[in-house]
């Protein structure tokens, strides 16, 4: 079969390997769709670790093809994969901060993940998705996945004003999310068509700037959650927040990168400056939320390609205005 491979870091290729054979308690899936993750990018140029060689992937669907010893799970069930296995025993595991895990073996980072015809897969990792959802949907459940527990994490009330930084995938299901909680939202982005597709979203306002937000809230937001994963939001958004208020830090920074923050400046203000890591306890509750529509995917998806593009794809930066490029391996 074809896969993406992560052969070190720095180098990225397409190449023929074998089809896995599911372990006891594994399935093997044939992937059906699986995003490009700016993580992907950062995996490549060793700003995220990882454990290459490696096939990349960590957001995808599928369906099951094969079982291994002791699965229930049927063959033919369409899944999403949540990729993170926790081993349940060490320290952070057994306080229940599963996803702080000392041993977690990530698909996609530690194993070979979704950017291939076929993975190997922990069944019990596996959720399951309707027959009949388009598997393109089925890709966004990780990352809606991580944004709610960032969104459980600044928990937005019914009336409070949030201000969400960044216009990417993260931005668009965090807005969705703020938006469902009952409050009232502003998008912080400078590109005009992701302003445009916030409002069709629920934002009830828009602006390009720090500048141009603070004008229209002048007093700030009750919640500001950085969704850009850029060192110009992550300093921006304690500004932006309202004496008082919470930011939420769940943009992905390259490993090493650093951002100026005036201590003073919380302190005085009483601002809480909390971060989210990955998806504790939320996969589940991604999957049921698209697999009932209750979140607009579909304006997301900036374009499809097939597997043999998908290492020039993740070498080369996002493309201008793209939200989610998703790689199709079978197709």
């Amino acid at each position: 079969m074809r896969a993406t491979r992560l052969v070190d870091i720095g180098e990225i290729r397409t190449e023929e390997v074998p089809v896995p054979t599911p372990a006891r308690g594994e399935v093997l899936i044939r992937v059906e769709a699986c995003g490009i993750c700016g993580t992907d990018r950062h995996l490549l140029h060793g700003t995220f670790p990882s454990k290459p060689p490696l096939t990349l992937g960590h957001e995808f669907a599928g369906i099951v093809v094969a079982v291994g010893d002791g699965v229930t799970l049927a063959e033919g069930t369409r899944v999403t994969c949540d990729p993170n296995t926790w081993c349940g025993a060490c320290e952070n595991c057994l306080r229940g901060r599963v996803n702080l895990c000392l041993n977690n073996v990530a698909t996609g980072l530690g194993r070979d993940g979704g950017f291939a015809e076929f993975c190997a897969f922990p069944a019990h990792k596996a959720h399951v998705l309707p027959a009949d959802l388009d598997p393109l949907h089925g890709a966004f459940c990780e990352p809606l996945a991580c944004t709610i527990h960032g969104i459980d994490m600044g928990a937005p009330r019914p009336g409070e004003r949030v201000m969400i930084l960044g216009g990417g995938v993260i931005g668009m299901l965090a807005l969705q999310l703020c938006v469902q909680a009952g409050a009232e939202v502003m998008m912080v982005t400078r590109a005009a068509a992701k302003q445009a597709l916030g409002r069709t979203l629920g934002a009830a306002e828009t602006a390009a700037t720090e500048a141009g937000a603070r004008a229209i809230w002048p007093l700030g937001a009750d919640l500001v959650v950085e969704c850009a994963g850029v060192t110009e939001t992550v300093e921006m958004a304690p500004r932006l927040a309202r004496d008082g208020g919470r930011v939420v830090i769940l943009g992905v920074l390259g490993r090493g990168e650093t951002v100026r923050i005036e201590p003073f400046d919380l302190l005085f203000r009483e601002v809480q400056l909390l971060s989210s890591f990955i998806n504790p306890f939320t996969q589940a509750r991604a999957a049921a939320m698209i697999a009932a529509g209750r979140i607009r995917v579909d304006p997301l998806i900036s374009r499809t390609l097939p597997l043999a593009e998908a290492a020039a794809s993740i070498a080369a930066p996002a493309r201008a205005g793209e939200i989610r490029a998703i790689v199709l391996p079978c197709a």
